[in-house]
């Protein structure tokens, strides 16, 4: 018998969805260390990450009966990141430290060791041992990989759609 509905895996199995809840404790962690308790910074951030991991599960849930809606909040989980790097952006500029470049020595040896299953186990012990700038480009890392992942997501999403059609 033909289904109709086509469920989606779990989300909690995709890289992207993993990566984001590591953004969402780097974040908070962040925030109680480094981020004023009168900022109004606070709420844009947790939320900003929040808005992340939530929509990567809402969007497979949501792919069940609307291929288009998945594609949707997937995008909502990349610009969710857009607006937390710009927020962690911003916190370098005002405290006058630098973002790492792409060819800066730590930014090559942090993006090899955020691909480890070392890091995935231990990051949060990691925490403590950074100060705000290393934290900030950790958090940028993190985000420029997700994002990445998430197009590619969003790429076989619309391909998928494009070949099989969707229900709106």
């Amino acid at each position: 018998m033909n289904k109709f509905l086509h469920p989606n895996g779990d989300p909690h199995n995709l890289t992207a969805y993993k990566i984001s809840v590591m953004i969402s404790v780097i974040t908070e962690y962040f925030i109680s260390r480094f981020v004023s308790p009168r900022s109004r910074n606070i709420d844009q951030m947790q939320q900003a990450a929040r808005s992340c991991k939530q929509n990567i599960v809402e969007g497979n849930a949501a792919a069940t009966t609307s291929k288009e809606t998945e594609i949707k909040l997937t995008n909502v989980a990349r610009a969710s990141l857009s607006e937390l790097e710009e927020d962690y952006l911003d916190y370098l500029v005002f405290n006058n430290f630098p973002k790492w470049g792409f060819d800066h020595p730590r930014l090559l040896k942090m993006r090899q060791f955020v691909k480890t299953r070392e890091f995935e186990e231990n990051y949060r012990a990691l925490l403590p041992k950074l100060n705000a700038e290393e934290l900030c480009n950790l958090a940028i890392t993190l985000i420029k990989q997700t994002q990445y992942l998430l197009d590619r997501l969003m790429q076989r999403q619309q391909e998928r759609f494009l070949r099989e059609g969707g229900i709106r």
